[in-house]
């Protein structure tokens, strides 16, 4: 049981850790706030298939890491920002408002689900589901995929 402890106090401290960073608006920022976010939507992921079982503190957790790191993210482009970023889209700072409602939806949808926690493999599923067309909504209008 105690690991589950440790995994839960990483991913707070990494989300503390993250809160710390300067939102400067580099591409290492970013990044780092992305490896975040695909971190604990990989610990979803693996729950949702069932590779690692059902475990509450880890759920709560990663959608925890998830809200608060999107609700973060547009800090990091802000008009002061590195905008010659290659993956990303300069629309951003065009669409601006779009980029933080997208960002926002995905906060909230993660909010929501640590509110009404998934119960099982199955929820974790639909969750991740849910999550996930946040993420590729935002993606698929402002990130430009490297080869």
């Amino acid at each position: 049981m105690k690991w589950k402890a440790i995994v839960a106090a990483t991913v707070f401290a990494g989300v503390a850790f993250g809160s710390v960073i300067a939102a400067d608006g580099t591409h290492d920022s970013r990044i780092a706030v992305m490896k975040k976010v695909g971190g604990a939507a990989g610990a979803l992921g693996a729950i949702a298939k069932g590779d690692k079982p059902y475990d509450a503190d880890v759920v709560k957790a990663a959608l925890q890491t998830i809200a608060e790191n999107a609700k973060a993210f547009p800090e990091h482009f802000g008009p002061n920002s590195d905008k010659t970023d290659a993956e990303v889209n300069p629309k951003i700072w065009d669409n601006f408002d779009d980029f933080k409602a997208k960002a926002a939806k995905l906060s909230n949808n993660a909010e929501v689900a640590l509110a009404q926690l998934p119960a099982d493999q199955a929820g974790v599923g639909a969750t991740l589901k849910t999550l996930g067309s946040d993420c590729g909504a935002c993606h698929q209008a402002y990130r430009i995929k490297k080869d």
